[in-house]
């Protein structure tokens, strides 16, 4: 964005407002902080800033539930400026108030959901965003894995298309994690399916030195070892594609380590206090596992502290029941540990990021991805479109 000349130009900026409000306010802000380092420079280099989210799924017709005008309210107090709400993405009274805006002004378009030809990439209505701006950034990281009309063809319309610093700092870290990564480098990987992570796990498995497993998945693997997994979730139709995933590892000298214990609980949805600690190949047929266990929440601890590039992406057990948090706490506080240390620490988004924001560690780690979905996708190694469309410096 710093190669761009804004002064007295209308930039388009793709954010990612996609924010949870509760009785018409905004209920957490963190997406829309994460944008004000480009929102004010580009406040303070003179541009005319017209800036386009969406929010939530309002089915490409407009429903008063999902409006913007909280969210520019919201950023209006966070910028100690006025923040104009248009009344749709496209339009003439949408145009006129674009065409209007003087240096350093900001517009709020309206939620571009409300037009279904925004999900589908819609050239036409790409073009009738397009005529909004005269050059385009993207600071969405969470949404640069769609191709969509306000990430996609937009930013091959306009003659300049550039990251904005969010994207700028996601790529960075998630890029360096990825092709350059001080070693030992350990990916601990979390979450209910192996289906889910099947690509990040071979993409990871020709870059990492360990990959520690943690979630539900573990109980896929586990069965595919041959144990017993009580109530478990269990994907049974990738038993095998978990055992090639073993012995993948195995072949490439990439130490995958499974839970050596787990916590197990008579329901996934609650604790009734009768929960228990067992060994892996100890789980009684009629529990249900629900988090790592101590013995393997001190083992990720130590080997995320030794190492000096992590990245973490999926919680370690039910953590959003607190008392099946302890592994997510554990490999939280292990990770800003090593921060501390010097170690590189990168936090994948979605359910990873919700957990250290609840835990209160989000500052104490080198980067949390805004992008759950996107990051995801990054690990997979796959190209993201709302990157791909991005106009080369040279």
């Amino acid at each position: 964005m710093r190669d761009l000349e804004v002064k007295g130009r209308r930039v388009l900026v793709r954010v990612d407002f996609n924010v949870p409000l509760e009785g018409g306010q905004v209920a957490d802000d963190t997406r829309i902080v994460a944008s004000l380092p480009t929102i004010r420079y580009l406040m303070e280099k003179g541009a005319r800033i017209i800036l386009m989210s969406h929010l939530g799924r309002p089915k490409g017709q407009p429903d008063p539930k999902y409006s913007l005008k909280p969210v520019a309210e919201r950023l209006s107090r966070l910028l100690k400026a006025p923040v104009q709400m248009a009344p749709d993405c496209v339009g003439d009274a949408t145009r006129a108030m674009a065409l209007g805006l003087g240096d350093g002004q900001v517009l709020l378009l309206e939620n571009l959901r409300y037009h279904a030809e925004e999900e589908a990439n819609d050239p036409v209505f790409a073009r009738q965003l397009a005529e909004l701006g005269q050059v385009y950034v993207n600071d969405a990281f969470g949404s640069a894995h769609r191709a969509h009309a306000s990430t996609e063809a937009v930013a091959r319309l306009l003659p300049q298309a550039a990251a904005g610093f969010l994207m700028q700092k996601e790529l960075a870290y998630l890029g360096r994690a990825l092709a350059e990564p001080k070693r030992p480098f350990v990916a601990v990987l979390g979450g209910a399916k192996i289906s889910g992570k099947i690509d990040v796990i071979e993409n990871l498995l020709g870059k990492v030195d360990a990959l520690l497993v943690g979630g539900a998945m573990m109980f896929t693997f586990y069965r595919a070892r041959g144990l017993e997994t009580g109530r478990s979730l269990v994907e049974p139709e990738r038993l095998d594609m978990a055992a090639r995933i073993l012995e993948q590892a195995k072949s490439r000298g990439v130490d995958l380590v499974l839970p050596a214990d787990c916590l197990v609980a008579s329901s996934a949805e609650k604790s009734d206090g009768s929960e228990k600690v067992v060994a892996a190949d100890r789980i009684p047929a009629d529990g249900v596992g629900v988090d790592i266990g101590t013995a393997t929440a001190q083992d990720y601890a130590r080997r995320v502290l030794g190492a000096k590039t992590v990245v973490w992406n999926g919680p370690m057990g039910v953590f959003e029941v607190p008392a099946f948090a302890k592994g997510t706490l554990a490999v939280a506080q292990a990770m800003a540990e090593a921060t501390a240390k010097g170690a590189t620490t990168v936090v994948g988004g979605g359910d990873s990021a919700a957990a250290v924001n609840q835990l209160g560690l989000e500052d104490r780690m080198s980067h949390v991805s805004t992008g759950g979905g996107a990051s995801l996708e990054f690990l997979e190694g796959k190209v993201l479109p709302g990157v791909a469309a991005l106009t080369d410096r040279k």
